[in-house]
């Protein structure tokens, strides 16, 4: 068996990554920074372009793996937009990343790679961001005219419209948003927040410990002395003499008394005699009977014209 030989490490290390490249970058770069096993570069939204052309032709990273989105509304731009880079011939993965606002186009590197059109897409239809220079900037997961980016922290979880199939008109309706019951917050702590009542149950976590263990000292406290032992000898039915047990414990054995057994109830009423039938047969039991038939006849052969 021939060995292939492969130019990618099966493992690529970070070691001396990040210097290299923010070498590289210059001062397209704004910071950078390894964390969790993994190299971040934050570089200029206007050259977005050409930072990640210089990582694709001249740092071997030809792969645009995926964009993602990131909302922090505390911030005056408040979204990230993250490119994640992967060298085949490195077998290594880097993030870019770059800072908008709702107002603030990022330039699109779908010259790049073509398949950055759907990527950007779905981030501007989950978030707003908004990439100048892609021809295509539709709305590719959510409905058609859905209102607002959903995930934005500040877009609420229930959204504004709902959809259910209607008998009446025969079709998927949208409808605002009704709901039957208040919204609940889940957490680890309690069920959903609000109840200020008690739920069945929880008094028993109200009950207070058990100062005094009961316990059965004395035969008095289990139900056991000469009373109970005398209304266990106590006979329910008098035992067959040659039973499999004592007599008087077991194979309990009738008991003659004065009072008569109940006889069989008297018929309600009287069943009229059966009519005789009419008609020319008897009404025998020949008449019933099937009659022996006569022994039929063989039948004769058939044979060919010519007897033989």
């Amino acid at each position: 068996m021939a060995t292939v030989l492969h130019s990618a490490p099966r493992f690529a290390s970070n070691e001396g990554v990040r210097e290299t490249l923010s070498k590289a970058l210059g001062d397209m770069l704004i910071a950078s920074k390894e964390a969790h096993g993994e190299i971040v570069l934050g570089v200029q939204r206007e050259r977005i372009a050409d930072a990640l052309k210089l990582l694709r032709d001249e740092h071997e990273y030809q792969q645009l793996m995926e964009i993602a989105g990131v909302d922090y509304p505390q911030r005056e731009e408040r979204f990230e937009v993250v490119y994640m880079l992967l060298s085949l011939t490195k077998n290594h993965r880097i993030m870019v990343k770059v800072r908008a606002a709702e107002d603030t186009p990022v330039p699109t590197v779908t010259t790049l790679w073509p398949v950055a059109g759907w990527l950007e897409r779905e981030v501007f239809d989950l978030y707003g961001v908004i990439f100048e220079g892609n021809t295509d900037l539709r709305r590719i997961l959510t409905d058609y005219g859905f209102e607002g980016h959903p995930f934005r922290k500040d877009f609420p979880l229930t959204g504004y419209q709902e959809l259910r199939y209607s008998e009446e008109e025969k079709r998927v309706v949208y409808e605002p948003v009704e709901l039957p019951q208040d919204f609940r917050t889940f957490e680890f702590q309690s069920p959903w927040e609000g109840a200020d009542y008690p739920l069945p149950g929880d008094e028993k976590a109200m009950m207070p410990p058990v100062v005094e263990v009961k316990t059965t000292e004395k035969p008095q406290q289990t139900g056991a002395g000469e009373k109970t032992d005398k209304k266990a000898a106590e006979k329910v039915a008098p035992g067959t003499a040659t039973g499999t047990t004592n007599p008087g414990q077991g194979d309990p054995a009738p008991v003659t008394t004065a009072k008569s057994e109940p006889k069989a109830p008297e018929p309600t009423e009287a069943r009229p005699a059966k009519k005789p039938r009419k008609g020319k047969s008897p009404d025998t039991a020949a008449a019933t009977e099937t009659k022996p038939r006569a022994p039929r006849k063989p039948r004769a052969k058939k044979t060919d014209g010519d007897g033989a």
